[in-house]
């Protein structure tokens, strides 16, 4: 008989809308129309504690139109290697938004989310139920500490 500590844990998957805030700011001060702004919803993608930060396909990245910040090398499964980080990436999900660098998932796959955007945003994996909830943030309970 397999007890819950045998069994395999499942992956988890979200929904995230990316807006280039770039295209957002613009569309405030009047350069463009609202109608103007670059977004995209993605499905499917991995919350992945492995990874750092908010990690994206180039085509993603074109469909934002975000704008290049610097190269930086990376540890991946194949080794260290050269990656891109853009800017200006946010993030909606559960009424909570942040704005996050992203990196340019070398060779394409599938987008995910990393540590840094789910700390940021008080979100947190449950395994046992294979989904991501945001972490409580009330008047009389809140993720957010300042100690």
């Amino acid at each position: 008989m397999q007890t819950q500590t045998d069994k395999e844990m499942g992956k988890v998957f979200a929904t995230l809308t990316i807006i280039n805030r770039a295209d957002q700011i613009r569309a405030e001060d009047g350069t463009i129309l609202p109608e103007q702004i670059r977004s995209i919803i993605l499905k499917n993608v991995l919350v992945d504690t492995g990874a750092t930060t908010l990690c994206l396909p180039k085509d993603a990245i074109a469909k934002l139109g975000l704008k290049l910040l610097k190269e930086v090398d990376v540890a991946t499964a194949m080794g260290i290697g050269k990656a891109r980080i853009f800017q200006d990436a946010k993030i909606s999900m559960f009424e909570r938004e942040g704005t996050f660098e992203c990196l340019e998932l070398p060779g394409g796959g599938d987008a995910l989310l990393g540590v840094i955007p789910l700390e940021s945003l008080g979100l947190e994996i449950d395994l046992q139920k294979q989904i991501l909830k945001p972490l409580p943030i009330s008047p009389t309970e809140t993720y957010l500490t300042i100690l």
